[in-house]
């Protein structure tokens, strides 16, 4: 089943966030985000969370799958400190931004209170 870096639930989704689903990209933020960052961001709990991501680190969304292809040089430390991570269906083996995290550009899921989003290490 693989190691498990990541595992955290949705517990409120940002008005905007549907428009970045559109656009190829997921913001998720601990529950303790500042006030201005919760229209766009997905809000969740996190449950679990120890390691550093790489390419090649599984992130999954409910029951949708994705390999990690680049991980930006803070990403890591974003998601351990803060929750925060900038998932990009962009397809780039090579983060354009610090805290990017690239998957393959696909459509991504819709995210809903509840969720599960885990990252594993396979």
């Amino acid at each position: 089943m693989g190691e498990l870096l990541y595992q955290t639930t949705v517990t409120s989704i940002g008005e905007l966030v549907p428009s970045f689903v559109a656009e190829g990209m997921l913001v998720f933020f601990g529950e303790n985000a500042p006030e201005e960052l919760h229209s766009f961001c997905v809000l969740h709990k996190v449950e679990h969370a120890s390691g550093e991501l790489m390419a090649g680190d599984l992130v999954l969304i409910d029951d949708h799958e994705f390999e990690v292809l680049a991980v930006g040089p803070v990403a890591s430390e974003n998601l351990m400190n803060l929750g925060h991570l900038n998932l990009k269906a962009n397809g780039r083996t090579e983060a354009e931004l610090p805290g990017d995290v690239c998957i393959a550009q696909t459509a991504l899921p819709n995210v809903s209170v509840g969720s599960k989003l885990t990252i594993k290490r396979n």
